[in-house]
């Protein structure tokens, strides 16, 4: 089962590697931090506040890539956790067949935000119940 989460809160850290994402649920009270880098969080971080670049970025160029092959990104989907690392699908829906592309979670929530309004964000409830539990 898929439990939809929202991103609810960014951390960003000049002098650590490592930044935060918080993914909460959005019909419950369960929330977990999720480990990114820089540039993923920086990326999520000029999308949420309505920043946009003057020339395509990565996730913009996927963005455009995937519309440009005639797909639609429908959602992402947090699916695993194994050895404190979390895996992500992106959903792509293309002649009404679902393609699901590997992720890394990051990118997959840097994904969601690119577009207005956001784009539903999943986690398989097994996921949820390690990673909030």
């Amino acid at each position: 089962m898929l439990v939809q989460m929202e991103l609810a809160r960014i951390i960003i850290s000049e002098i650590n590697d490592q930044q935060v994402i918080f993914l909460r649920e959005v019909e419950g009270d369960r929330s977990f931090p999720i480990l990114i880098g820089l540039f993923e969080a920086t990326s999520i971080d000029r999308r949420v506040k309505g920043e946009i670049p003057p020339r395509p970025l990565t996730h913009d160029l996927v963005k455009s890539s995937i519309e440009a092959l005639g797909g639609e990104l429908q959602d992402v989907v947090i699916h695993t956790l194994e050895d404190h690392t979390y895996f992500a699908s992106l959903r792509v829906s293309k002649d009404g067949e679902l393609i699901e592309i590997d992720a890394r979670p990051s990118d997959a929530v840097a994904l969601a935000v690119h577009y207005t309004p956001h784009l539903p964000i999943y986690v398989a409830s097994e996921v949820l119940d390690e990673a909030a539990g």
